[in-house]
């Protein structure tokens, strides 16, 4: 359970719509942040009103935009590799917070059989032409439907993170997998640009999440975490778009070299701009994972 006995870590702010100006509050029992204070259901969508938010647009506008779509189409093949090698033959796969569904496009078209869920009207009316079928929430799916659960920068929106955590549980075949990948505040980039760092991205991540807080919030849940794999690239696109929040322009140089420090000093201590998470019932559990 998040404690109610939060200590002060860093002020924020909304660099990318609001301008508002938000609290990061440090939990020391899961060591993690969480965002204070947090907007209610009513309020949250129009954080999410701009077309800079690309994983809702499909834009290619600029060299940013054309940039972050060329490394996503590597890291959709790599996704596609993971839930492949983590399955003997393809099943049902539940993508949560698809965005535009072009990871279940990859997936469906490799054999799986993929549905996702996108609140975003305008994602899922893109999602909708590349075939992918989108729906708005999990309630209809009965329990122990899904084979793979994927959450690719997601978890760190969910409004109520325990309820969610559930949720996965119910919806997961006992010897199926979920894959959680988040940004890591104790990363060197996050360090490096502290209010400034992009992966913060209040008041749209709720959460801020370390390895611990991943292993402890699913431990509750009998989920076990079997596996931690690194998102390289994060580092170099999380510290190119921090360079715009703390100079006002795209510095490419510096932000490639924070980036490959980022992933040189995580080499020690394993902690990288952002994490991929695997995780099993702790009964199913595959020691060999």
């Amino acid at each position: 359970m998040i404690s109610t006995n939060l200590k002060h870590f860093q002020t924020v702010k909304d660099n990318s719509v609001s301008k508002e100006i938000f609290e990061l509050l440090y939990d020391e029992n899961l060591d993690m942040l969480v965002t204070s204070p947090q907007p209610d259901a009513a309020n949250l969508s129009r954080y999410y009103e701009s077309e800079d938010y690309i994983s809702h647009t499909d834009g290619k506008r600029s060299l940013f935009e054309k940039a972050y779509h060329f490394i996503k189409n590597i890291a959709l093949k790599n996704k596609l590799s993971l839930i492949n090698n983590l399955q003997d033959k393809k099943g049902a796969l539940l993508d949560i917070g698809a965005g535009t569904g072009d990871f279940l496009s990859v997936a469906k078209n490799n054999g799986w059989n993929a549905v996702g869920i996108e609140p975003s009207e305008k994602a899922r009316s893109i999602a909708n032409q590349k075939g992918v079928e989108l729906k708005l929430n999990t309630s209809d799916f009965e329990n122990n439907s899904f084979d793979i659960i994927t959450m690719w920068h997601v978890l760190e929106h969910v409004p109520n993170l325990e309820d969610q955590i559930k949720e996965l549980k119910r919806l997961l075949k006992p010897n199926g997998s979920i894959i959680i990948a988040v940004p890591n505040f104790k990363s060197y980039d996050a360090n490096h640009y502290k209010e400034f760092w992009a992966a913060y991205d209040v008041p749209r991540h709720l959460w801020h999440f370390s390895k611990t807080a991943i292993r402890k919030l699913f431990q509750k849940e009998n989920i076990e975490l079997v596996k931690i794999l690194p998102m390289k690239f994060d580092s170099f696109y999380v510290s190119l778009l921090s360079e715009k929040y703390k100079t006002g322009k795209m510095n490419f140089i510096k932000a490639f070299f924070v980036g490959l420090k980022s992933n040189w000093k995580a080499k020690r201590n394993f902690e990288y701009s952002s994490h991929i998470y695997v995780l099993k019932s702790a009964k199913n559990k595959n020691k060999n994972t």
